[in-house]
């Protein structure tokens, strides 16, 4: 296929770049960076429209709606800040949500600037989870105080963490763009949907060899991070991907030990 990857050269959109390359697809890459394989926008357009993702969203939706050949699959990634924080409540892709908080606001509206009428183009939903990986995504900052022996749970510790690794995200968007069969929300988690915030930086600390057992207080969060983006690190879900694999993904990390061992090896 040739596949038009927007954010390409980015953390997750190197991996699947990577991935589809290796499958024998054809990549260009949506890039603020000229170059090679890729398409870029002006200056004017760029500062006009790319501090906005709903409207980059709808620009794209606007030009596969008009396209004289519409293309087989448009597949987008937003976040599973859509489902509420619950210490109870067990969430797929079929719950409610998106409409609680700014966050879950913002991927309503992101998903319905990017919904295309007719059906002449699938269209596919990824909500992803915490991605980790070699070189970026949330690991990225967590890795020095946890190699310093300073890392711990943020918070209560309680909070469920949905997390999934870049390879198994790559994968998922892979299998979503060469599947036909597979259509509508899917949810780009682990299958251990169980992880607490606790048990991930015990896992952590044990893949680094160090202890991590002191906690990050609510207040300091709150306050490094103003109260919005907090509570993407205080509160958490428990996600299931239920759609995901039942539509026939294999994940090549479903178990955090072996993931986090991958990440830092």
């Amino acid at each position: 296929m040739r596949v038009l990857v927007g954010g390409g050269t980015g953390f997750i959109g190197t991996a699947l770049t990577q991935l589809l390359k290796a499958r024998g697809h054809e990549v260009t890459l949506v890039s603020r960076k000229p170059g090679a394989g890729r398409i870029t926008w002006n200056e004017a357009f760029q500062k006009e429209v790319l501090s906005s993702r709903l409207e980059t969203t709808q620009m794209l939706a606007r030009a596969i709606a008009k396209a004289p050949q519409s293309p087989q699959v448009w597949v987008l990634v937003t976040g599973v800040a859509y489902y509420q924080p619950s210490l109870t409540a067990e969430y797929d892709e079929d719950s409610p949500g998106g409409d609680f908080d700014f966050f879950s606001n913002l991927v309503t509206k992101w998903e319905a600037a990017a919904r295309l009428p007719g059906d002449s183009t699938r269209q596919v939903v990824v909500r992803s989870g915490v991605v980790l990986g070699r070189g970026g995504g949330a690991i990225g900052h967590m890795l020095l105080p946890f190699r310093l022996g300073l890392g711990g749970p943020i918070g209560s510790g309680h909070q469920f963490f949905p997390w999934i690794h870049v390879r198994d995200l790559a994968g998922i968007l892979a299998h979503a763009l060469e599947a036909s069969h597979v259509q509508g929300v899917l949810n780009g988690v682990s299958p251990a949907s169980s992880t607490t915030n606790a048990e991930f930086a015990r896992a952590l600390g044990a893949a680094l060899g160090r202890p991590a057992l002191i906690p990050l207080p609510s207040t300091v969060v709150q306050a490094v991070f103003g109260r919005e983006r907090a509570v993407m690190l205080l509160e958490g879900q428990k996600v299931v991907p239920r759609r995901t694999l039942a539509a026939g993904y294999q994940y090549s990390f479903p178990e955090l030990a072996a993931a986090l061992k991958e990440v830092i090896a």
